[in-house]
């Protein structure tokens, strides 16, 4: 029988205009009230909880109880079915992640909290590798255990020169500690003598409980790189650790060496030591500032186009569900002739989309707003999203209509398998992070219920 006809065609469009009206909705409110972290994070454990209905409900339990009851199978062999739903939902969840990784690269990550603060937290990682990496070649630091490397990194702050620079006069008093890392400082004694300092010596503060002065100008030759740590955050990594205690008072009486053994067992140590420690490093899950995301906005130039795309990739699964939705309920209805547009209505998918649509569009217009972003322009790149959903159920409808009904759940499958990833991946963490987790629970719960409840209005 030809499903396909025009007034078939529009159901299928209005339906996913329905499901998707809640997007500009969503971002209204967003970009007009700003609504506490906490009120968004139960809103987006709501909408999560209600896509996770659907998709159970509509998509993966008519797939599964055939198998239990041939005689109620749409899809041709219910066996069939049930592998090209398994293998459609892995192929869809492996798209979504591969295609969320591409579009994230290019400034995508900026409309999510989640994929912003991850972008910035694995940014900050890669810069303290490369900071341990260079204090690995200190022997001193050598001597700090693994457990306490976040507190090394946490009070390290960058120092730097340029040739010619006066690090410190004669007579100045010292209150930290200067690891070199690049370049060169000389040491120039009221008598004319030079002591070179290079990459992985110390400069500064000797490593005593006592007031230091400078005996000697220091002067940068070349340009100098470092890392100075207070005097006072010293002392304290100093109690926290005996054998960098040890170390510093080993270092201390023999602070007048100049030159020391860079090779051998030396090498060996700095490399274990930095193993161990770039093991141990940990990365907080702060919100970037203002000014950090203005700087991702402008490195990633292709930002706004892939913002849009990463929205657009998570609502592509849902249009093309809503299409093959109506073709299996019109396929399983006794007198096509007299149905109505009310009764081939999915109200629990349709339900589903419209709850979680909205909490996402708030959330994201919130913190894109955050960015600087024009109000006019997020709204108007939400309402898009509306019209290309509406548009990819119609699309989804006219592609499902002359396959196998074996490929609909194919399909089904892969859209199925896209927006569970992307609910694991991006809602569910985004609540969590906005509140707390007993409230997400709960809030996913409900979510959950309310979706599955539109089941008695079929």
């Amino acid at each position: 029988m030809d499903y396909f006809t025009g007034q078939y065609l529009v159901w299928a469009i209005v339906l996913g205009g329905i499901s998707a009206l809640s997007l500009p909705l969503g971002s209204l409110v967003g970009l007009n009230i700003r609504l506490r972290p906490v009120y968004i994070s139960v809103l987006q454990a709501f909408g999560a909880g209600a896509l996770i209905a659907a998709l159970s409900v509509e998509l993966v339990a008519p797939t599964v109880l055939a198998l239990g009851d041939p005689h109620s199978a749409s899809h041709g062999d219910p066996h069939a079915a049930f592998y090209a739903l398994i293998i459609g939902a892995v192929i869809g969840g492996t798209l979504y992640f591969l295609l969320d990784q591409l579009v994230n690269a290019h400034g995508g990550f900026l409309r999510k909290t989640t994929t912003s603060i991850q972008y910035f937290r694995l940014n900050k990682k890669k810069r303290q590798l490369v900071l341990l990496e260079k204090l690995a070649r200190c022997g001193l630091l050598q001597s700090l255990s693994s457990e306490h490397i976040n507190t090394l990194v946490k009070v390290a702050r960058p120092v730097s020169w340029l040739d010619g620079d006066v690090v410190f006069k004669e007579g100045d008093k010292l209150d930290e500690l200067v690891f070199i890392l690049e370049g060169h400082v000389d040491g120039v004694s009221v008598e004319g003598i030079i002591v070179e300092r290079g990459p992985g010596d110390l400069l500064g503060l000797a490593l005593t409980e006592m007031d230091v002065t400078a005996l000697a100008k220091a002067v940068a030759r070349g340009d100098v790189k470092g890392v100075a740590i207070a005097k006072s955050d010293v002392d304290r990594l100093r109690a926290l650790s005996p054998e960098f205690d040890q170390a510093c008072r080993d270092e201390a009486r023999e602070i007048v060496d100049s030159v020391r053994d860079r090779v051998g067992g030396v090498y060996d140590r700095s490399l274990q030591w930095f193993d161990a420690a770039s093991t141990a490093l940990q990365t907080t899950s702060e919100m970037p500032d203002a000014t950090e995301l203005q700087i991702a906005r402008e490195e990633h130039s292709g930002a706004p186009l892939a913002i849009w795309l990463g929205i657009l990739l998570d609502g592509i699964p849902e249009s093309f569900v809503i299409g093959a939705g109506l073709l299996v309920l019109l396929r399983g209805a006794v007198d096509l002739g007299s149905i109505t547009f009310a009764q081939v209505i999915p109200f629990t998918l349709i339900a589903g989309l419209f709850l979680s649509n909205f909490p996402e569009a708030l959330a994201s217009s919130a913190n894109m707003r955050l960015q600087g972003w024009n109000k006019g322009r997020i709204f108007f790149l939400w309402a898009s999203l509306m019209v290309i959903t509406a548009v990819g159920a119609g699309f989804g409808f006219f592609v499902v209509e002359s396959l196998d009904p074996t490929w609909v759940v194919f399909a089904e499958g892969v859209a199925a398998g896209a927006m569970l990833t992307m609910i694991a991946a991006a809602m569910i963490p985004e609540a969590v992070l906005l509140g707390s987790a007993n409230a997400v629970g709960l809030s996913t719960l409900v979510g959950f219920l309310a979706a599955i409840s539109f089941k008695l209005l079929e």
